[in-house]
C-alpha cells in the first residue's frame, strides 16, 4: 500500500507523527519564548535615578515575542489539522492546500530565523557593548534581565530549528504529490 508519490504508508504515518511532535514542540517553546522575554523586567537605581529595563526597550525583542506568538498560534492550527488527518486516515492529495501549507511553513521558518538573528545581535551588543560607538555594556547593570533574555533566545533557537525542519517536511509532503513515476536514466543524453 502506498500514499501519494509512491511513499509507503508506514513512512507516511511516521512523517505525520514527526510533524505533529515538531508542531507541538514549536507551540510549547514559542509560548515559552514569548513568556520569558515578554515578562522580563528589572529595575535598577543608577545615581539615585530609577531605571527599568523591559523587553520593549529593544524592538528586536518585541519582534521576537510577536513572532514566536504568531508561530505558536500557527503551530496549534496546523497541529490540529495533522491530528485530524491522522485520525481520519486521510492523506493530503490537494496540491493547492499543500502549496499553501508549504508557503506558510516557509514564512514561519524565515520569520523565526529573522527574529532570532535580530534578537541575538541586540543581545550581543547589550552583553559586550560597542567601544567604537561608545555604547556601554548594559548587561553588567541588568544581569538578571540579560540572563532571562538569553534563556529566551536559546529557546527561540530551538523553535527556529524546528520550524526549518517542519518546512522540510512540508516540502516532502508537497513535492511527493507530483509523483516520481518517470525515471531519468541518462541526464546528458540527447
Amino acid at each position: 500500500m502506498s500514499s501519494p508519490g509512491n511513499v509507503p504508508v508506514k513512512v507516511d504515518r511516521r512523517v505525520k507523527i514527526a510533524e505533529v511532535v515538531l508542531r507541538c514542540l514549536v507551540c510549547g517553546l514559542g509560548v515559552l519564548v514569548a513568556a520569558l522575554v515578554g515578562t522580563d523586567t528589572q529595575v535598577k537605581e543608577i545615581f539615585s535615578i530609577e531605571r527599568k529595563a523591559k523587553f520593549t526597550d529593544m524592538k528586536s525583542l518585541l519582534f521576537l515575542v510577536v513572532t514566536n506568538g504568531i508561530v505558536a498560534g500557527y503551530s496549534v492550527i496546523q497541529g490540529i489539522r495533522c491530528v485530524v488527518s491522522m485520525i481520519k486516515g486521510r492523506v493530503l492529495f490537494n496540491k493547492a492546500l499543500a502549496w499553501a501549507i508549504f508557503s506558510c511553513d516557509q514564512v514561519m521558518a524565515y520569520m523565526t530565523l529573522a527574529a532570532l538573528a535580530a534578537a541575538t545581535q541586540s543581545a550581543m551588543l547589550a552583553e559586550k557593548g560597542q567601544v567604537e560607538m561608545q555604547w556601554m555594556n548594559v548587561c553588567g547593570i541588568y544581569r538578571s534581565f540579560c540572563t532571562q533574555i538569553g534563556e529566551g533566545i536559546v529557546a527561540a533557537l530551538v523553535v527556529s530549528l524546528a520550524t526549518i525542519t517542519i518546512s522540510s517536511v512540508s516540502a516532502f509532503n508537497l513535492f511527493r504529490l507530483y509523483g516520481g513515476h518517470k525515471r531519468i536514466t541518462n541526464c546528458g543524453a540527447w
